[in-house]
């Protein structure tokens, strides 16, 4: 079985956003990459980003409970593969256990698959598609930090008929991906 290689980074979900960038930046030291009124990716290593931060009053206005992705906290942790054929073998002994991902998502930074325990804690899988700094880069340039979605049936295809993995890591051309609600999902 594949593991993880590392801990790859944590996002929170915010109504104090500026305040919660303030407390990371003091706390860690930690630069911001990337930042919009929505969206805020930091790190303190030559990691792309460590926190990210969702600020709530913009993506989700008035509230809303957990189910409805409206509660502050952790949104997902992310754990990083060593390569794609570890990413989509665990994608692939997932599906045949019956747990499939609600979020195929290429960022430009990292090639990802989210997933939601039974407790409805959200994690993503990834495997870094560039190196940490041109993922900083690219983070630190980009107008969708999000990125597009990506089949992951159609990956295990290519992958299976020898297709070389620096192909596979190639984002997809295609429209910023709406983030959705993992919500009953598994």
């Amino acid at each position: 079985m594949a593991r993880p290689v590392k801990f790859a980074h944590v996002v929170y979900q915010t109504r104090r956003y500026e305040a919660m960038i303030a407390w990371y930046r003091d706390v860690f030291e930690a630069e911001i990459v990337n930042m919009d009124p929505a969206l805020a990716f930091l790190t303190y290593d030559d990691e792309h980003h460590r926190f990210a931060f969702a600020n709530l009053d913009l993506l989700k206005p008035g509230g809303g409970g957990p189910d409805e992705r409206g509660q502050i906290g952790v949104n997902h942790v992310a754990y990083t593969y060593a390569n794609v054929t570890d990413l989509l073998g665990t994608y692939e002994r997932l599906k045949a256990a019956g747990i499939h991902p609600y979020w195929p998502v290429h960022h430009g930074t990292t090639l990802s698959l989210y997933y939601v325990d039974p407790d409805g804690n959200r994690m993503e899988f990834q495997v870094d598609a560039c190196s940490a700094e041109e993922g900083r880069a690219l983070l630190a340039a980009t107008d969708n930090p999000v990125g597009v979605l990506w089949d992951p049936e159609a990956l295990v295809a290519r992958l299976m008929s020898g297709e070389p993995e620096e192909s596979l890591l190639v984002q997809p051309v295609g429209e910023p991906s709406p983030i959705p609600a993992a919500h009953g999902m598994t």
